[in-house]
């Protein structure tokens, strides 16, 4: 094993500068996560000062807990309803919104597609105030609550797994689905036969990433809820902060903080083993940056 003067002086090795960076944005990044986890497990009321380890508020107080109090059970429950209804709407339209990108030519497939990428750009809260104007002021169906947040999420999300999918659909090309025409098979029937199960890594990459996003979304919800019985766990926080918030708080973002990192570590792992030895990841991403 090399020392730390030898690795040093390796000509080789990552820049210093680059290194310092990464280093100093991690520890800025990662600080202030880490003391709010270490002080879901305080025993005191204190979010600031350390009285000693305990599980008291994830389900050791009969009443503030986590496992106890009503509202936070409430906000955790309309966060996990919004993730699951967002992301079962979000990434079949995703799907089919890439499909009609990639087999459609003409100036309106195009603009779709620019459209799409504006959307990376755009900001949130631009959206959600554009959406809780149209929400309030025009004779929709859907009134402020759960019906608007899914809307607005459906809105802003919907680009993500439309991007992954085109790009696998980059990386494979159309030659299965043409040989699959060839062997006397309909386009319906060759798209529901060949294509979509090679797509399916994308398509649960997609849903991973849609599910892990919605639950940690806050602008959106927040602007768009109709009632305290609407609000999510990201908005909770926020309004149960400026009172008297308790380390309970924080035991409620750390768990949801654990079910999003596990839902993308467990998303990441099936997608690496889906497309093990098809280069996904390069080719694909370079034919659509081209193709874009």
């Amino acid at each position: 094993m090399r020392s730390p003067a030898a690795w040093w002086n390796d000509p080789w090795r990552p820049p210093r500068v680059l290194l310092g960076v990464t280093l100093a944005y991690l520890v800025w990044s990662l600080t202030p996560v880490l003391i709010a986890v270490i002080f879901s497990f305080n025993d005191g009321k204190s979010r600031t000062v350390w009285q000693g380890f305990s599980t008291r508020w994830y389900f050791g107080d009969p009443v503030k807990s986590v496992w106890h109090d009503a509202a936070l059970h409430t906000a955790l429950l309309q966060t996990l309803k919004l993730g699951v209804i967002a992301t079962a709407i979000t990434v079949p339209l995703g799907v089919m919104f890439a499909i009609g990108i990639d087999r459609w030519r003409g100036r309106l497939p195009s603009g779709a597609n620019m459209l799409m990428l504006v959307s990376f750009v755009l900001p949130e809260v631009l959206l959600a105030v554009a959406l809780l104007f149209v929400v309030t002021t025009l004779p929709l169906p859907v009134g402020l609550g759960t019906g608007a947040q899914v809307l607005g999420l459906v809105t802003y999300q919907i680009a993500y797994p439309a991007v992954l999918v085109r790009t696998r659909l980059a990386t494979i090309g159309a030659q299965y689905e043409e040989a699959a025409t060839d062997l006397g098979a309909s386009p319906l029937v060759a798209l529901r036969r060949v294509t979509l199960p090679m797509l399916f890594p994308a398509i649960f990459a997609s849903a991973i990433l849609v599910f892990a996003d919605v639950i940690d979304d806050f602008v959106l919800v927040r602007y768009l809820s109709g009632s305290s019985s609407t609000e999510p766990v990201s908005v909770k926080i926020y309004n149960t902060a400026r009172a008297a918030p308790t380390p309970a708080l924080n035991a409620l973002a750390t768990l949801l903080l654990f079910a999003a990192l596990l839902a993308i570590t467990v998303g990441y792992l099936i997608y690496r083993r889906m497309t093990r030895g098809d280069n996904t990841a390069a080719g694909g991403i370079a034919a659509f940056a081209g193709e874009a």
